[in-house]
């Protein structure tokens, strides 16, 4: 009897530290490079939900595109291939307008008139991802954004006949009003696009200029402060519902704490990254006051397509968005 007694309380003990190192593994795929904020960022984050949960959810993550390509990351969260991941928020513009809001040039050109636009677009896209499975996380703007060029550019007409790197329907759209060749290019690719001539111009932040080492292949930044894009956060709604509601707690709150210090790298990366171009040969200028006129009216006509585009939804975020202004 005694050793029958001793067996259960040995299965007991048993039972019991496998419940408590059980362990939910989940990947997250993101497009951008290990060094960059963004990706510091997620890491972070894993870490701190580890943290939290003493190691039940444990996040891995892939920097650099390395488990999916930038749009294949959405189809693999919404499937389950990941349960979680990253995604440049106007890479969704194709199926829906609003998820460009972000990037409607000169709509919103400073880190404050950013959030507030974020703060009145949110709730609508929580709606339209969670529609598709998806439940928002958090998510993190990119410091505004410049042209980058080989050459002076100090009028719009500066830019014709340029191949410029497009990376969703705003920046397609741009080059095609300034007479440029859009050539869709993302991130990850950006480097070897520049280095085999593919493109010689692009818009986009000092961050991913310097991430791709831009000053081998062009000469000139603009800091037109164009728009501020954000990267979004999230997860497949069923595997987030799958956790036990401690766990499920504890993600959320680094979501909170991710999206607040992610903001705040943002700001300092902004200035860091103009400083590397800069130590690193290339012009970093203001735009001329040609130039940005010019901008201005190329975001005014954007700014009417995209509000054409993204129908009630849109004009009902914009129309928040100026009430805070």
């Amino acid at each position: 009897m005694i050793r029958t007694l001793s067996l259960a309380l040995a299965g007991t003990v048993a039972l019991w530290a496998g419940a408590a190192t059980a362990q939910t593994k989940w990947d997250l795929p993101a497009g951008y490079p290990a060094g960059n904020f963004h990706s510091k960022n997620l890491v972070e984050f894993a870490n701190d939900v580890r943290k939290a949960t003493n190691g039940k959810l444990d996040i891995t993550v892939h920097a650099g595109a390395s488990l999916f390509k930038v749009p294949e990351i959405k189809r693999a969260v919404q499937t389950g291939q990941a349960p979680v991941g990253e995604l440049l928020m106007s890479v969704m513009e194709n199926e829906d307008a609003v998820y460009g809001v972000d990037v409607v040039p000169f709509l919103a050109t400073s880190y404050d008139e950013s959030e507030k636009l974020w703060k009145a677009a949110r709730p609508v896209i929580e709606k339209k991802l969670g529609a598709q499975g998806l439940t928002l996380l958090y998510a993190v703007p990119w410091p505004p954004q410049g042209i980058y060029a080989k050459k002076d550019i100090n009028t719009i007409a500066d830019m014709k006949g340029l191949k410029f790197r497009a990376y969703n329907v705003g920046t397609s759209r741009i080059a095609e009003l300034v007479g440029a060749q859009p050539v869709t290019i993302q991130a990850a690719e950006l480097a070897q696009a520049l280095a085999t001539g593919v493109v010689d111009s692009f818009i986009s932040s000092g961050s991913t200029g310097r991430d791709s080492k831009v000053w081998e292949s062009l000469t000139h930044f603009y800091d037109t402060n164009a728009w501020l894009p954000y990267n979004v956060i999230f997860a497949n709604t069923a595997a987030l519902n799958k956790l036990d509601a401690a766990t499920k707690k504890a993600l959320l709150d680094a979501a909170v704490a991710a999206e607040a210090r992610g903001r705040k790298m943002s700001i300092e990366e902004a200035e860091a990254a103009k400083a590397a171009l800069k130590a690193n040969g290339m012009k970093v200028a203001p735009p001329s006051p040609e130039l940005a006129a010019g901008f201005r009216k190329v975001g005014e006509t954007l700014t009417q397509e995209w509000l054409k585009r993204a129908g009630a939804d849109g004009k009902a975020i914009v129309d928040a968005y100026k009430k805070t202004m």
